[in-house]
């Protein structure tokens, strides 16, 4: 059965199933946030792989910090996660009107760690084979082995609303690419923080 999908505000950018599945197999970077009770929501932003039929989110972890404490409880907890990517930005005559060009999915459900390895070992090598596409297990690099998995955590989220959305504006005059902030970053514009 495929998630609840919810319809953006702006429902002429809305995006089907089809669209946000394909999104989320091509975009490389997502967010994870979970409640904390009378804290701040807890938010951890990582390399993501997802799966369908059923529709999970797999993302990995050290074995402690926030990440693991959090989600401690077997049951898991409710949680949200989302990916994007901004393209151009989009000048108008007036402040009000200016935009910019992106895509995103927002999906939320139950999260929790894996405690099955062979669940944990294929969504590290998934994770791997999204990754390092042009790299062969046992091949190019060591295969996974048990010592690497007593020292990760993999958690899921299981998928049960989702959302997709995109603007994108095509030919306009003025549109401009935003400069990207550079890795490894500094002030200077090259090198690693001092």
């Amino acid at each position: 059965m495929s998630p609840e999908r919810v319809d953006p505000r702006r429902r002429d950018r809305g995006k089907d199933e089809e669209w946000i599945r394909g999104y989320l197999n091509r975009a490389s970077w997502g967010v994870l946030a979970l409640p904390a009770g009378s804290e701040a929501p807890y938010v951890n932003g990582n390399l993501f792989l997802y799966r369908p039929e059923p529709d999970r989110v797999y993302i990995h972890s050290a074995r402690s910090g926030g990440l693991p404490h959090a989600l401690s409880d077997p049951a898991g907890l409710p949680a949200t996660f989302t990916a994007g990517e901004v393209g151009r930005l989009i000048p108008a005559d007036e402040a009000l009107e200016f935009s910019v060009e992106y895509n995103a999915v927002v999906l939320s459900g139950r999260c929790r760690i894996v405690t099955d390895p062979q669940e944990a070992e294929a969504a590290l090598q998934g994770l791997l084979d999204k990754y390092a596409p042009h790299l062969e297990s046992g091949k190019d690099y060591r295969a996974i082995v048990p010592e690497e998995l007593r020292r990760t955590t993999v958690y899921r989220l299981d998928v049960e609303r989702w959302s997709g959305k995109e603007k994108a504006v095509g030919e306009h005059p003025g549109a401009y690419d935003l400069d990207r902030v550079p890795i490894p970053f500094s002030e200077e514009g090259g090198g690693a923080p001092s």
